[in-house]
């Protein structure tokens, strides 16, 4: 962990409000880009940054740099707030069922370049909720699909039939959004 960064979070435990700060706008950008990919949209991303921000304020004793670094510990804790508002307001549905998936994906480099971060992000927030808790988790997060299915009380298929489907539903809005 970088000295500046130790130091910081030895006066966020003694409650200082301006290494909050600091800290906070450390990484706001960053835990802000992942409240957004769980929310379907900027408000519902500021609520889970809000509850997100009170966890890590109120577990920040129980961070041990020994075990992980600072931006780690604190994006997962951010997934976790995403995780426990969704489940709040029972916006997780999962369907088990495979139906036929279109497994061949084109990978065109001329995607990344034509959409910014912010229309994928969009693409993102458009999901269904269960696709999109589990494609967040698997592809942008790494968690595993046993990881996920324990996490969010499902069954490993279940996962991996979100996956797909969140999947195949991304590649059908960039059909549309790039033409092909």
């Amino acid at each position: 962990m970088p000295a500046d960064e130790f130091k910081i979070i030895k006066k966020c435990l003694k409650n200082n409000a301006r290494a909050q700060r600091e800290l906070y706008g450390k990484y706001r950008v960053k835990w802000f880009m992942i409240c957004l990919r769980y929310g379907k949209n900027k408000s519902e991303a500021e609520d889970i940054l809000q509850e997100g921000l009170i966890s890590i304020f109120k577990n920040l004793r129980q961070y041990n740099p020994q075990k992980a670094e600072f931006p780690a510990w604190s994006n997962k804790i951010m997934v976790n707030a995403a995780l426990q508002h969704l489940r709040k307001w029972k916006k997780l549905e999962f369907t088990s069922t495979i139906d036929e998936f279109d497994y061949r994906f084109v990978y065109d480099e001329d995607v990344y370049e034509t959409l910014g971060a912010r229309e994928l992000t969009l693409l993102i927030q458009a999901l269904p909720d269960g696709y999109r808790v589990v494609f967040n988790m698997y592809v942008i997060e790494g968690f595993k699909h046993r990881e996920i299915a324990e996490i969010l009380e499902i069954s490993e298929s279940t996962s991996k039939t979100q996956l797909l489907k969140a999947k195949k539903m991304l590649r059908n809005q960039l059909e549309k959004v790039l033409n092909y």
